[in-house]
């Protein structure tokens, strides 16, 4: 027998992962149905199997629970703008430009997103990402400006978070009000950002 353990994740962890996995994936068909201000914390529990009191529970309040479901969502877009970015580690300049193209690519064909998109104002969900989208910019700030970091450990962490955070608010305009194409709108932002590029990561062109 083996003497290398295998590590494990502790059982309420492990069983507060799946209710979350349970509850974002109920709260993602729901939304295939209807907008978001039409569903109740009681549908998404009737189609999760599961309480509307374990709902509070785990997020707090009906508005916390949307937060976390965007983020949670929002995790398999910052996905692929980090494999983007560990792609081109040799030349920030077409990292930046190809994980700014894979996001907005990955965007414009998730559905869920087309149906954000749809919102005209009374479906409830699209003030996540702008009016009332700060928290979701704050977590995707730090993802992205870890990437970055580790990417290039020489830059100055004020000036990582700056470009993290400029290139998220990028993102976000972008989607929610879509110019050109992927490509054409990330080589226009890599032109525009190009010196700070240089200046906060150390490298010159």
């Amino acid at each position: 027998m083996s003497g290398v353990a295998t590590a494990r994740t502790p059982y309420p962890q492990a069983a507060k992962a799946l209710l979350r996995e349970t509850l974002f994936g109920a709260m993602r068909d729901e939304l295939g149905h209807r907008a978001w201000s039409e569903i109740t914390m009681s549908d998404v529990a009737g189609a999760a199997g599961v309480s509307r009191q374990t709902i509070y529970n785990e997020f707090g309040t009906r508005d916390e629970f949307a937060q976390a479901f965007v983020i949670h969502e929002g995790e398999r877009f910052l996905d692929v703008v980090d494999a983007s970015v560990r792609e081109h580690l040799d030349d920030a300049h077409a990292a930046v430009g190809a994980a700014l193209e894979t996001f907005l690519r990955a965007a414009g064909e998730d559905p869920l997103v087309r149906i954000l998109l749809s919102d005209d104002g009374t479906g409830g969900m699209l003030p996540l990402v702008t009016t009332q989208g700060m928290p979701v910019v704050q977590w995707a700030t730090a993802r992205l400006a870890a990437t970055i970091e580790e990417g290039w450990p020489q830059a100055p962490t004020p000036k990582v978070r700056l470009l993290a955070e400029s290139l998220v608010r990028l993102a976000i305009s972008y989607i929610t009000v879509p110019g050109d194409s992927p490509e054409g709108t990330a080589a226009q932002a890599g032109e525009l950002l190009g010196p700070f590029i240089d200046d906060a990561l150390g490298t010159d062109r």
